[in-house]
């Protein structure tokens, strides 16, 4: 009998036949539309997210209404995997970065297969401590590192996790996601075009050398690319 087809996202693509199978009948495509609000904080999570094309920014909001990024989760992985197993309280929100399509699936399921499953629980566990290293690494790296360092990191996970070189940010978006003011983002995304690592013009960028975004990301970048490909390489 020939296997179910999986869509195209890392975590699903990891489980086990039998495994897949647990939730295969329960999964549904829907579109990540540009800035849609997931959840917010302290929002029930009912349903998870599975990328196949596009981005998911986690961010925590500050008492001024900031919102500042904490972890992206691309097409490798998933998100809503603490609601899962434990709270379905949101600690924080989650909105569309970069739009594209994504296999979404109810918590309650998600829950019922790890109950079931010790092998489906242990593999969202590790998709979850990936997501959590990605957390604490950013954390550190936003008090520690130049601004220029972190939005050269953020692109190149962005690249990573989307597959895309051409990404849609505002100036707006790119200062949340390193916990920078906007002044501080247009004058270094200026930097990094003059010296040909990327071209922004309206709201589009365009990865033009990943070896000179790479010679100017922080360490934080293959910190976090080895997590990931330690937590979630095939068994």
């Amino acid at each position: 009998m020939t296997p179910a087809p999986r869509p195209p996202n890392g975590f699903l693509a990891s489980l086990s036949e039998d495994d897949f199978e647990l939730i295969r009948p329960y999964l549904k495509t829907v579109d990540l539309t540009n800035e849609l609000v997931l959840v917010d904080v302290d929002e029930t999570l009912k349903r998870a997210y599975l990328p196949h094309r596009g981005l998911i920014s986690i961010f925590v909001r500050l008492a001024r209404g900031e919102h500042v990024q904490i972890a992206m989760v691309g097409r490798d992985s998933v998100f809503g995997v603490y609601s899962a197993l434990g709270d379905a309280t949101a600690l924080n929100g989650a909105v569309v970065l970069v739009p594209g399509i994504a296999s979404t699936l109810d918590i309650e399921r998600v829950r019922a297969a790890a109950d079931q499953s010790a092998t489906f629980r242990s593999t969202l566990l590790r998709h979850g401590l990936a997501v959590y290293a990605q957390i604490q690494q950013t954390a550190g790296c936003n008090v520690a590192h130049t601004v220029e360092s972190r939005l050269a990191r953020c692109l190149l996970q962005m690249h990573d996790l989307s597959g895309s070189d051409k990404l849609m940010l505002t100036q707006e978006s790119m200062a949340q996601m390193i916990g920078a003011r906007r002044n501080s983002v247009s004058l270094v995304a200026s930097t990094l075009q003059q010296a040909n690592y990327i071209h922004y013009s309206r709201g589009h960028i365009e990865i033009t050398s990943l070896e000179g975004l790479s010679k100017t990301a922080c360490e934080c970048y293959a910190q976090v690319k080895a997590q990931y490909n330690r937590l979630l390489r095939p068994a």
